[in-house]
């Protein structure tokens, strides 16, 4: 099981990932919005913004997300870390349900070229 420290760096990785993208993703990533991870597995949230092409966690908490984000996550730590490292292809990992992605529509149709 992935420890909030190796979930921590893949959100720090996936903020890189996405800060060093160019085109179609480097205007997906170009979104401000709030954005929520909760893993399920520790149950623990990291909760930020994405903005100017990263993601910055501001708070690590307990438990589910208290407020609602605009980009929800949800998924395992170690769905996380594989995914982020390559392992694991979003599209399958959503698809079966191992990780959950809730946005508004037009956020969605964005961030379907980040995944």
């Amino acid at each position: 099981m992935a420890t909030i420290e190796e979930c921590r760096a893949a959100l720090e990785k996936l903020s890189d990932n996405m800060q060093g993208a160019g085109g179609d993703v480097r205007a997906a990533a170009a979104l401000d919005r709030s954005v929520s991870c909760h893993i399920t597995d520790l149950d623990v949230t990291f909760a930020g913004r994405m903005t100017g092409g990263r993601i910055e966690v501001d708070d690590t908490l307990p438990g589910p997300p208290r407020e609602k984000a605009q980009i929800r996550l949800a998924m395992a730590g170690d769905d996380l870390v594989t995914l982020v490292g390559g392992e694991l292809n979003f599209a399958t990992a959503w698809g079966t349900g191992r990780v959950k992605l809730e946005a508004g529509l037009l956020d969605l149709f964005r961030l379907r070229k980040l995944l």
